[in-house]
């Protein structure tokens, strides 16, 4: 080292270079050395860096020193740089004597006594450098001697050792208090004496010491004494701690005094006082000890702390499950329990724990960091639950908070206590300022947790300082934002851990509970329920107290839910209220679970409520979401088709506890949304109820027609008559509803997300859910969509809804919400844009007239309008508006039933009920006079309101129609076909509109008659209504529950209008005589009025309105035969709507009967709900027997004897354009056929009126008459008759093109419709066609005896037909009024029935074709006619030929014949081929003349007669051969009937039938001959005319 150091070239050349070269190494060595400032605080490298630049020069002076040693160096050189060396460091005279300390050890072990000498001489010349003291410290005692220091080595050790001793061993002794009592008692007195003078510690610290000087006291017995003065005299801090400060050397020694203190009191029965905690407290705050010094000498240690707290917790958990636990206690666990108790009682009491009493002294003068200390080493909360503690630690915080309190937290008019600061400058510093509070009240607060029960008036402080911060933050122009988000972030902690788990404990304190709602109402409701969730379901297992409080809390619930009826709502009500006000979310978390399971609950519950805090009901709707959003409830029931009832019940209870209690709504409805959004629509259920309790807005598509008409009135004509529980006193309910909605901008996403949702509910949502909960829930989403738009119309100020409903175009388009529900929530926006406009106008021109008035509506709705127009274009393609205009879509979807009609009925009976109520009131004596008055004034303004409102809709309803009236004429453009306008005015306005609501459904209805009233061009009525009533199997089939309602109700409406036109000559020829919508000719050119021939005559239209009753029954039957569950629902939920308007006719009510009756046999076991659906429906329909007709009342047939049903639906015009269907197509005939075999027995005349009947819809022809009940013999024979009519059909096809009356010019659409119509017209004139004339006449003949024998000796199947044969002389009389009056009549129903050809016909002309056609059409059945339907091509031939319009010319002379001929030629060939057909099926050993009958009988009878004698078969009868001939006889009588062919029962006999069809038969050929040709023409040109 010291080559590195001190190379041997400088000691060789000392002189030269060396000495210089050494200076300089040590004065770079002394100069980096660190300055005396930074060594005193520096670093850890700096220390390193520093010892080894003192090792370095340490090194070079040994270095040098060796050199001298060993001779290398002079002594007197050496010396000389030494001494120059010693001027570089103030410390290289220490660094010298350490080198020299070395140096002697090296030197005294070495043998070599010149370098040991070399070395004295070397110390000796630096006496002078190196002061004596320390070489005396650092050199060996020989060597010091030798240098002359000391004298003599040996005594100086012996000096050494005594000094040593003397320092270290040996005692002073002094005198205790037993030894000196004098001393001791002075040194009492002088601390005892009046401190309030002059008197300071340093004073009596000077006496003390000469009291110890002079008695020889024991110091630390003199100290003991001082602590004990102290602690008698705690009040003087200020003179004793001064005191003890100055008098003790050494806080361990104070230490163990106060040690030896506390131990004395640690007996099984002490009781440490609490002067001596005062005194510790007080020394550990001035810092005179050391607070881990002392706290080993308290008791108990911390394990045992530990151990106790978790027994505790244990035994909380303990008595948890026991309170939980149902137990009935025996009477010997009970006395074991009391025994244990006072075991308990007589064990001693253990020590008190000083540690916590030394934490409430320290607390008490405000020495938090020792008390934090503490409390750090002890389990969370044990020091707080300790009353003291937490008493002592509310007094700290009540001072800290003071200056801030008396700022930001005193209410006005308030005063409240001062709390005095404390006076130690070590308590911690008062907060000004809301910043102040994060140093240490927030942290105190947090050691003090759910304690700070013990002090209300401290956490009402607590909750006024955030109430105050809260309206800084709110106020807060985002300057020190992070500061502000802070303490936010603070205070919620506090809120958290504090302030909701001290409520709690608190002993239902009411107040308390309402001073932190106004806390809590500062907070975004996310926030509160996210405390609320901590609350519940986590603060209660933090601490041991509050798992006990939880459990006794659930106890008390229990008892209180289990005594809870409707008799004692009130006293459990305060019991609910005072337990609430501590622990609202145990306690609604058990009443909810108990609602879920027993809904009856749900009224007293409610009613129970009413003594709640506000915070409390707030912490209600958080238990009532988190119920709800349960993620362990299944939302269905087990079989999958139902809401589960948990959450039904909920839902009512939060519509009850919402409407009646002020509770805010937006959780709840945000719950909702976001459910929503996330795909689920079971929650809707929710808002159902809320709308339906808060607004008084109902979802009842079970309303009466009373209040269905109420419903199109004003709005206090809604809420007086509209709903079923009359809900009043909704304004604040509502209001509040309202205000939720639009501060939380929820209004117009709930509509939205409901009307995507419909959809959602099918295609998403509902692909594994079974279909009959699908059903339910689009319902529900539909219905509470309808409910909820209803309410922001009615409750939302123009403003407020123009604001937030965008315009149709960005619904549909952008939205992607269905059309309908887009119009459904801008059409409120348009009613009040119009009238806001109106009055607008009103005021700009100060006309009073109603014209001007009207004009100025009318200009109001342009403007308003016009906008809409141009936006609903975009909504479909441009082809829709070819047939209908942008304005006519959008009138029919902006209006309501508001603007078409006023219900004066309603208002009528809504201002009688009131005038009922005040005569009550006048006349109940109990009433006080001041009551009487009150409802006397409350009826009276009622009433004078609905006037007011009915004057009010009447003046607009009147506007309305005027605008509608200018309107009319730009609606239906029909540039294509009238039935394309039909068809996309059905599509695209009546059905999507008619199953949205109950009152749409009323709409639609009314909005169809008002366009025919209003005589609107290219309307056809009477298409529109064929289109609504010929087949609802699909509409029906596609509805859900509620959808199938409303559309029920729509058909209701619509037939009452059909009905009332039916029910009276006059009424129709007023409203439908001279209107273009009855017109049968479908011109290209306008329409022409004067030509009463193109219209509908009273009685074809009547023939149609029966067309369309067999239509439904057909419809109807079908569906429930169908076996489908949502057929057979829908159907019998569409017939209970239309029970009022259908069936009117006897055999169409009886065949639906049976059917109905058919299924309560089949589904009882099976479909329960459907059961007692048909049940329903069965019990109605035989109470409306009375009220049906037979057919012939119905619609007049001009028969003899008086039918009991129908025995043909009459096929009306507007038929076209409809498959045409026959009773080879479908079951829906059996049943009414079963009727017509009835009515056959009774009546087979009315050839005329037959004619008629077949002529008026040849298109669509279906029958009736069917008395299989076979079905499956049914359902071959169709699969037979459809095979062999394919190949018909092709021919039929090539040979007749396709042409739809109603179109105007053949095309493409034409031939798709007429197809199914060929196919079946095809198979009928197989059967139906004769083979010859003569064959023909023989049948009449034939038939007209079989009729007179029935007719006498006929057997009754039904009590129609036996009231029939009690008037067989009636019957007769009518039928010679009949022949009689034909013949007369002959010309004009000519006329009147000519509503096909627009240009009339030559007598010749029509006596020459009557020939033809009656060997055709006479005797065939008018619903299956081949006949009619061969003619039918034929006319549609020639249409296509002379009108673009659809309208059929009239075919001449000899291409009629022409056509005939071919018909029948095709006729007999068809009718050879059934023959051998149904020979092979009737395993009968009938003769020739018996099988030529039966095929005669199918030729005129058709499909109907065939099936009937196919249902005959010998598996029947066990004669087969007078069975067949029976029905050949049947055949020929039906063959003459006007309706649809009738057929005799099974059972029936042969003789009884062949006299009925033998009278029957001779009555037919006597009109045919008195009518002549012309009757056939004209029934044949109606026919026509109709389709």
């Amino acid at each position: 080292m010291a080559a590195l150091v001190v190379p041997a070239d400088w000691i060789r050349n000392w002189e030269k270079s060396g000495k210089n070269e050494f200076l300089q190494l040590c004065r770079n060595l002394a100069e980096s050395k660190p300055s005396d400032d930074v060594t005193l605080r520096e670093s850890s490298a700096a220390t390193l860096e520093r010892k080894q630049e003192h090792d370095d020069i340490q090194a070079a002076l040994y270095e040098l020193a060796w050199q001298v040693i060993k001779g290398n160096l002079k002594l007197d050189q050496a010396a000389s740089v030494l001494n120059d060396v010693m001027e570089f460091r103030e410390d290289m005279s220490s660094i010298l004597a350490d080198v020299f300390c070395i140096l002697d050890i090296e030197t005294g072990c070495l043998e070599e006594k010149n370098k040991r000498e070399h070395f004295t001489q070397l110390v000796g010349a630096c006496l002078v450098l190196v002061p004596d003291t320390v070489l005396k410290e650092r050199l060996d005692p020989e060597t010091l001697e030798s240098l002359g220091l000391i004298k003599q080595a040996q005594q100086f050790n012996q000096k050494i050792v005594k000094i040593k001793t003397k320092l270290f061993y040996k005692q002073q002794k002094f005198n205790l208090l037993r030894e000196e009592n004098e001393g001791y008692a002075k040194l009492i007195t002088e601390l005892g004496q009046d401190l309030s003078g002059n008197i300071t510690s340093r004073l009596v610290l000077e006496n003390i010491k000469s009291l110890i000087g002079c008695f020889n006291l024991d110091p630390n017995r003199v100290l003991d004494i001082i602590l004990e003065v102290y602690e008698c005299r705690s009040d003087q801090d200020e003179f004793f701690v001064p005191l003890i400060k100055s008098y003790m050397c050494e806080a361990q020694t104070l230490c163990h005094i106060l040690g030896f203190k506390f131990k004395f009191y640690q007996e099984p029965n002490g009781e440490t006082p609490s002067s001596l905690y005062h005194v510790a407290a007080a020394l550990l705050q001035h810092n005179l000890i050391e607070l881990g010094d002392l706290y080993v000498h308290l008791l108990p240690m911390d394990p045992s702390i530990l151990e106790e707290h978790k027994r505790e917790i244990t035994e909380a958990k303990q008595i948890a499950r026991k309170l939980t636990m149902v137990v009935v206690p025996s009477e010997k666990t009970e006395e074991k329990d009391k025994e244990k108790e006072k075991e308990e009682e007589k064990n001693e009491k253990p020590p008190d724990n000083q540690k916590l009493g030394l934490l409430e002294a320290l607390l008490k003068i405000g020495d938090w960091q020792h008390a934090q200390s503490i409390m750090d080493q002890m389990p969370s909360f044990y020091a707080a639950s300790h009353k003291s503690i937490a008493v002592a630690l509310c007094q700290l915080l009540h001072i800290t908070i003071e200056p801030l309190y008396r700022r930001a937290g005193v209410p006005k008019g308030a005063k409240g206590a001062l709390n005095r600061p404390l006076k130690s400058k070590q308590a911690p510093k008062p907060a000004e300022a809301f910043e102040d509070l994060r140093k240490e009240v927030f942290t105190m607060l947090c050691y003090l947790g759910p304690h700070l029960s013990h002090d209300p008036v401290l956490f009402a402080k607590i909750v006024r300082l955030g109430k105050g911060f809260m309206k800084e933050y709110q106020n807060d122009k985002q300057e020190d934002k992070d500061r502000m988000d802070t303490l936010l972030s603070c205070f919620l902690s506090i809120t958290d851990q504090v302030l909701l788990p001290s409520l709690t404990l608190m002993d239902c304190n009411a107040c308390m509970s309402e001073e932190l709602w106004g806390l809590f109402k500062m907070f975004p409701y996310q926030h509160r329920y996210r405390l609320y969730g901590q609350w519940k379901n986590e603060t209660y297992n933090s601490h041991p107290l509050l798992v006990k409080v939880k459990a006794q809390t659930v106890d008390r619930a229990k008892y209180i839910m289990k005594r809870l009826t409707k008799e004692n709502v009130k006293p459990s009500g305060r019991q609910i209220g005072k337990l609430s006000h501590s622990n609202p979310t145990i306690l609604f978390d058990y009443m909810l679970s108990q609602i879920q399971w027993y809904d009856n609950l749900i009224t007293p519950v409610v009613d129970s409520l009413k003594y709640l805090t506000s915070l409390n009901y707030d912490v209600l709707a958080y238990c009532i979401i988190e119920a709800l959003a349960n993620p362990e409830k299944e939302k269905m029931k087990h079989d999958d088709t139902t809401i589960s009832a948990w959450l039904q019940s909920l839902a009512s209870l939060c519509g009850s506890v919402f409407r009646k209690y002020p509770i805010e709504l937006a959780g709840l409805l945000q719950y909702v949304t976001n459910q929503l959004k996330a795909g689920k629509s079971f929650d809707l259920l929710i808002l159902k109820e809320v709308v339906q309790k808060m607004a008084g807005i109902e979802i009842a598509d079970e309303m009466t027609q009373e209040q269905l008409e109420a419903m199109t009135g004003g709005e206090q004509l809604k809420a007086e008559g509209g709903y079923f529980g009359q809900i009043r006193n909704t304004k604040k309910s509502s209001q509040r509803l309202k205000d939720a909605l639009l501060d939380h901008e929820l209004a117009l996403p709930l509509c939205l997300l409901m009307a995507q949702q419909r959809n959602g509910v099918v295609f998403l949502e509902g692909g594994e859910k079974h279909l009959k909960l699908v059903g339910k829930l689009y319902d529900q989403c539909h219905d509470t969509l309808v409910q909820f738009g209803g309410f922001l119309a009615s409750n939302l100020s123009t403003e407020d809804y123009i604001k937030r409903v965008p315009s149709v175009d960005i619904l549909c388009n952008q939205f992607h919400t269905p059309h309908d529900a887009a119009f459904f929530l801008s059409r409120p926006m348009y009613a009040h844009q119009i009238l806001s406009k109106y009055d607008e106008l009103k005021k700009t021109e100060k006309g009073n007239r109603q014209q001007q008035k009207v004009h100025k509506y009318i200009a109001a709705c342009d403007l308003v309008m016009a906008p809409v127009h141009d936006s609903v274009v975009s909504l479909h393609p441009p082809k829709v508006w070819d047939d209908i205009s942008p304005q006519f879509y959008a009138t029919f979807w902006s209006l309501t039933m508001y603007d078409l009609a006023v219900p004066h009925n309603a208002y009528d009976r809504e201002v009688n009920k009131l005038k009922v109520q005040m005569k009550a009131i006048d006349e109940n004596p109990e009433m006080p006079p001041n009551k009487k008055k009150k409802e006397k004034e409350r009826c009276t303004a009622l009433q004078d309101k609905l006037q007011e409102e009915e004057k009010k809709q009447l003046e607009h309803v009147q506007r309305v129609l005027q605008r509608l009236k200018l309107e009319k004429d730009n609606w239906l453009l029909a540039k294509s076909t009238k039935n394309e306008t039909i068809t996309k005015f059905l599509q695209l306005c009546i059905f999507p509109r008619c199953i949205f609501s109950a009152i749409d459904a009323v709409y639609c209805a009314r909005f169809v008659e008002l366009v025919h009233q209003q005589r609107t061009p290219n309307f056809c009525t009477l298409l529109c209504y064929d289109r609504v009533f010929s087949d609802i199997i699909y509409t029906v089939a596609s509805c859900t529950e509620n959808e199938a309602r409303r559309y029920g109700r729509f058909l209701c409406c619509m037939l009452d209008t059909v009905t009332r036109w039916h029910s009276d000559r006059a009424i129709y020829e007023k409203e439908c005589g001279n209107y273009p919508g009855f017109l049968t000719i479908l011109r290209a050119t306008g329409f022409d009025g004067g030509n009463k021939a193109d219209q509908l005559d009273y009685e074809n239209f009547r023939h149609v309105v029966h067309k369309w009753h067999y239509k439904l029954t057909k419809a109807s039957v079908h569906c429930l035969e169908t076996g489908e569950y949502t057929h057979i629902r829908n159907i019998l939920i569409v017939l209970t709507k239309i029970l009022l308007c259908y069936p009117k006719v006897l055999n169409l009510g009886q065949a639906l009967e049976r059917r109905v009756h058919k299924i309560c046999l089949e589904e009882k076991e099976k479909r329960p709900d459907l059961y007692a659906l048909a049940m329903g429906y069965s019990g109605q329909l035989k109470s409306r027997k009375p009220y049906m007709v037979p057919e012939n009342e119905f619609h007049h047939k001009e028969l003899p004897v008086r039918n009991t049903g129908p025995t043909t639906v009459q096929n009306g015009p507007g038929s076209a354009g409809k498959p045409a269907s026959t009773t080879s197509t479908g079951k829906p005939e059996e049943g009414a056929s079963e009727e017509n075999e009835k009515s056959k027995e009774k009546s087979q005349s009315a050839v005329k009126a037959a004619s008629k009947t077949n002529n008026t819809t040849p298109k669509v022809t279906t029958s009736n008459g069917n008395g299989a009940t076979n079905s499956t013999k049914l359902i071959k024979e169709k699969e037979d008759k459809d095979k062999s009519g394919k190949e018909k059909n092709k021919e039929k096809k090539e040979k007749t093109p396709a042409a739809t009356p109603e179109a105007k010019a053949p095309g493409k659409e034409k031939q798709k419709e007429e197809r199914p119509g060929k196919e079946e017209k095809t198979r009928e004139t197989k059967e139906k066609t004769p083979k010859s004339e003569k064959e023909k006449f023989k049948k009449d003949e034939k038939a007209s005896k079989d009729d007179k024998a029935k007719a006498s000796g006929g057997e009754s199947k039904s009590s129609a037909e036996k009231e029939r044969e009690k008037e067989p002389s009636k019957e007769r009389d009518v039928a010679k009024e009949a022949k009689t009056k034909e013949s007369s009549k002959g010309e004009k129903a000519a006329v009147a029935g000519s509503l096909k050809s627009p240009v009339p016909r030559s007598e010749s002309s029509e006596s020459e074709r009557e020939q033809k056609r009656r060997k055709l059409d006479t005797h065939s059945s008018p619903s299956h006619s081949s006949t009619v339907k061969d003619n039918l091509n034929e006319l549609k031939d020639s249409a296509t030929k002379h009108y673009t319009n659809h309208s059929t010319a009239t075919l001449s002379k000899s291409k009629e014949r022409e056509v005939d001929k071919k018909d029948m030629e095709k006729s007999r060939d068809r009718s050879r081929e059934r023959e051998k057909k149904e020979r092979k099926r009737d395993h009968s050993n009938s003769d020739r003349e018996v099988a030529q009958e039966l095929k005669r009988r199918k030729d005129e009878n058709g499909t109907s007669s065939s099936k009937h004698s196919k249902s005959e078969s010998p598996s029947n009868s066990p004669q087969p051969n007078e069975k067949e001939k029976e029905k050949s006889k049947s055949s020929k009588s039906s063959s003459k009937e006007k309706s649809d062919s009738a057929k005799p029962e099974k059972g029936s006999s042969g003789g009884k039938k062949e006299s009925r069809h033998d009278k029957e038969k001779a009555e037919k050929k006597e009109k045919r001959e008195s009518t002549g040709a012309k009757e056939d023409k004209k029934h044949h040109k109606s026919s026509d005319k109709h389709r």
